[in-house]
């Protein structure tokens, strides 16, 4: 199984939307992908509310059958069309993908 976690950190104002209207627009928008695209087993976006200097805004936690489902996820049209949306509202981006056995 492989492990995809993704954590942004969101730009202030976009769109005429604070940072915590566009992080809850991103969940649901992330969330939808569930059962959606072949490959992904599970998905589930959290907003921080820590609000430290050193957290990240928005996480995404989601599992895979393989790293060739990771792949397609990756490529797939609906994962494309959020990942247009992630573009305009991140400030930065750290990813961490792994497999387990």
């Amino acid at each position: 199984m492989i492990k995809h976690i993704v954590i942004w950190n969101l730009k202030e104002n976009v769109n005429g939307n604070s940072k915590q209207a566009n992080a809850q627009m991103l969940k649901e928008k992330l969330e939808v992908l569930q059962g959606r695209i072949p490959g992904l087993l599970n998905i589930e976006v959290g907003i921080d509310f820590s609000l430290t200097l050193n957290s990240g805004d928005i996480v995404l936690y989601s599992e895979f059958i393989s790293k060739e489902a990771l792949a397609e996820y990756q490529i797939h049209h609906e994962h494309k069309a959020v990942g247009l949306i992630v573009g305009e509202l991140c400030s930065a981006r750290h990813v961490v993908d792994y497999e387990i056995n």
